[in-house]
C-alpha cells in the first residue's frame, strides 16, 4: 500500500467564502499515482471546512444566508467565546458544515456522485490556512 499526503494553502481576503478546491485535490491525486483507495481532505483550521456539494452559485449563497442565520458573527457580545478574538461564529459554522471528506479513489480518479465536488468552506478569514489531502491506496 502506498501513502500520499500534501497540505494545500489558503488565504481568503474575505471573512466568508466557499472555493471549489477540486481541480486540486486531483492534481494530488495525480501526483500521488494511486489507483484504488481512499483520499481524506480535511480543514486543518478550527474555523474552516471541507465538505462535498454542488458547485452552483446560488446554493452557495443559501448556505452563506442560512449559516449566518444559525450563527450570526454579530452582535459578537453574544459569545463567551469571543474576548481575544471575534470568531465565535466561525467556529459553529464550521461544527455544522464538517471538518472532513472521504471520497473513494477507482482507476485513479475521485469516484463522485453526480454534481459532487469538493469545496473549502472559510468562515473567519484573512489569514493563512491549510488543509490536508492524504491518500492511501494501491
Amino acid at each position: 500500500m502506498k501513502s500520499y499526503y500534501k497540505e494545500l494553502w489558503f488565504e481568503v481576503p474575505t471573512r466568508r467564502a466557499f472555493i471549489n478546491i477540486t481541480p486540486e485535490v486531483e492534481k494530488c491525486l495525480a501526483e500521488s499515482g494511486i489507483k484504488e483507495g481512499l483520499l481524506l481532505c480535511n480543514a486543518m483550521h478550527i474555523t474552516a471546512s471541507v465538505f462535498i456539494n454542488d458547485d452552483e452559485s446560488g446554493l452557495h449563497h443559501d448556505y452563506d444566508v442560512w449559516l449566518e442565520k444559525l450563527a450570526p458573527h454579530a452582535p459578537v457580545s453574544q459569545y463567551h467565546h469571543n474576548g481575544y478574538e471575534d470568531n465565535a461564529d466561525a467556529h459553529m459554522k464550521r461544527q455544522v458544515m464538517g471538518r472532513e471528506v472521504v471520497v473513494a479513489i477507482t482507476d485513479g480518479k475521485l469516484h463522485f456522485g453526480t454534481w459532487e465536488r469538493i469545496f473549502y468552506g472559510e468562515f473567519d478569514g484573512r489569514r493563512r490556512k491549510r488543509v490536508l489531502v492524504k491518500i492511501i491506496g494501491e
